[in-house]
């Protein structure tokens, strides 16, 4: 099992037990709102009950606008030929096995990927909240190695990449404890990445693989606890983890250059290569609401 299966795992059990503390806790409100009604309203034959007083203001009802800012770490993912018997546009990579025994192709990460995004909101009651969330990271670094046998030393593997995503999400509010109040979220949407040349650095030569676009669907599940900082402003800090799709190279032109200049650059018709986009990190956002 993948580390990113264990973590999707992980938040499914923490969302089912969150569902079952609410339910537990709505079962105790009916409890009680029976018995203030047994007692013909009068506040002294009330049952009191064992919970604290929490320090954190009541979720308010309403809209609210949410910005924060992330900082993200990308999972280990491979770049291979969408198609690695494709002729015309030519595959890059190939089928079979690598020099290292496995597919070929470049195997590395997207590094650590920061943006911002912003978000609107409807708190629909004091547990339940739905949002319209945008996301911009605006530039991150793939860096890997290729494993091509007829080629021995480095085959470094490099790209610029940026990307913009829309979800809707909703979040759990679960009940607080002192100043914090925990809160569970998911949501999916499209996210669109663009990557510039990608340059792949061999001992003779060097290849240009075309830029390119993609659009694809993204899902997102986080969990983090949110805190009163004044009136109507809340800090909410999150641990999410983010599938964002496919990256992949455009259907274009790439060059093969001799480094010592010793022949043209030569030209290739390619096809798309593609990898998994796919992270982990901390989000910071204040929320305020109306």
């Amino acid at each position: 099992m993948t580390v990113d299966r264990c973590i999707a795992m992980g938040i499914r059990i923490a969302i089912t037990l969150a569902l079952i503390m609410v339910t537990m806790d709505i079962e105790q409100v009916g409890a009680q709102a029976t018995a203030v009604s047994g007692s013909g309203g009068n506040p002294s034959g009330r049952i009191e009950t064992d919970h604290p007083v929490s320090g954190l203001t009541e979720q308010r009802n309403g809209f609210y606008l949410r910005a924060g800012v992330n900082i993200d770490q990308s999972s280990k993912t491979r770049f291979g030929d969408d198609d690695c018997l494709s002729v015309f546009p030519a595959a890059l990579y190939g089928c079979g096995k690598g020099i290292d025994g496995s597919p070929l192709g470049s195997t590395g990460d997207f590094g650590t990927m920061t943006g911002g995004e912003l978000g609107i909101g409807y708190a629909a009651t004091p547990l339940l909240r739905f949002e319209a969330l945008l996301q911009y990271r605006p530039g991150f670094t793939y860096q890997g190695n290729a494993n091509f046998v007829q080629t021995t030393g480095d085959q470094e593997v490099t790209a610029e990449l940026s990307s913009v995503s829309g979800m809707m999400a909703a979040y759990l509010d679960l009940p607080g404890f002192g100043p914090f109040r925990p809160f569970l979220g998911s949501g999916g949407g499209l996210n669109v990445v663009d990557i510039e040349d990608t340059h792949m650095t061999f001992p003779n030569t060097n290849t240009i693989v075309p830029s390119g676009r993609h659009v694809d669907f993204a899902v997102m599940m986080t969990a983090g606890f949110a805190t009163t900082l004044w009136a109507n402003m809340t800090l909410d800090v999150g641990w999410r983890y983010t599938d964002s799709g496919f990256v992949a190279t455009g259907v274009d032109t790439g060059r093969v250059i001799w480094r010592d200049g010793r022949r043209d650059p030569l030209e290739l018709e390619l096809a798309e290569t593609r990898a998994k986009l796919s992270s982990h990190g901390l989000l910071l956002s204040l929320r305020y609401t109306f």
